[in-house]
């Protein structure tokens, strides 16, 4: 089973276009999305309906909350909900906090930021106290259910493991944050990056094998 993987898409129509079509290419079973489809320069419409045309499964990420509250409107790039289609806003209202997936190889969490957690973060490099302290986390770690959890918000990739579960972070399609997408290969064990610097030229990065436990 091979997932399409989409991090923080924060309105890259563009970029999204092109990590869909990376992901036809790879003939993967099921796109996933990590949510904060909002709040960028791109078009939040067209964002949507390219997540509804590929049938991709999704959360909601703090930004598509506040959205939906009117909340951080002062932010840049800041989307309204009165500007957006009454699809976009029956696509944003309908995505739940988590979603638990069924995999070959165990249950997969997907979430946006660690767990029912919107504004957590969990980065590449947090070691000792960033770890303890993460409550979200130990909450995950503690109810020994998942196998996977593939999880966004600070746009930064990573593939680590924590005990019995396996963290992914596809990366963000922010313009300004090293843009990519990923694609995880349950069975084999591997995540492969693609660059989407230039939406129209992308290229396969790198491809990380899953940690053994």
């Amino acid at each position: 089973m091979k997932f399409g993987l989409v991090g923080d898409i924060h309105a890259e129509d563009e970029r999204l276009a092109a990590a869909l079509a990376i992901f036809r290419k790879e003939h993967v079973d099921q796109v996933l999305f990590v949510g904060d489809v909002v709040d960028g320069e791109g078009d939040v419409d067209r964002c949507c309906a390219l997540l509804a045309a590929a049938n991709a499964l999704g959360v909601r990420g703090n930004h598509d909350r506040w959205i939906l509250e009117d909340r951080m409107r002062s932010l840049p790039r800041a989307h309204h909900r009165e500007a957006l289609a009454p699809q976009s806003l029956a696509l944003l209202s309908a995505l739940p906090a988590t979603r638990d997936i069924q995999t070959p190889r165990g249950l997969l969490l997907l979430c946006h930021g660690v767990g029912d957690d919107d504004m957590q973060r969990l980065r590449p490099d947090d070691d000792g106290y960033a770890l303890e302290a993460n409550v979200a986390l130990e909450k995950l770690l503690g109810a020994k259910r998942w196998t996977f959890a593939v999880g966004g918000h600070t746009h930064e990739r990573m593939v680590r493991r924590f005990g019995d579960l396996v963290f992914v972070n596809p990366g963000t399609l922010a313009f300004d944050h090293a843009p990519c997408c990923a694609i995880f290969d349950v069975e084999n064990g591997r995540v492969a990056f693609f660059d989407l610097e230039d939406p129209s030229s992308p290229r396969a990065e790198e491809e990380i094998t899953i940690p053994s436990g």
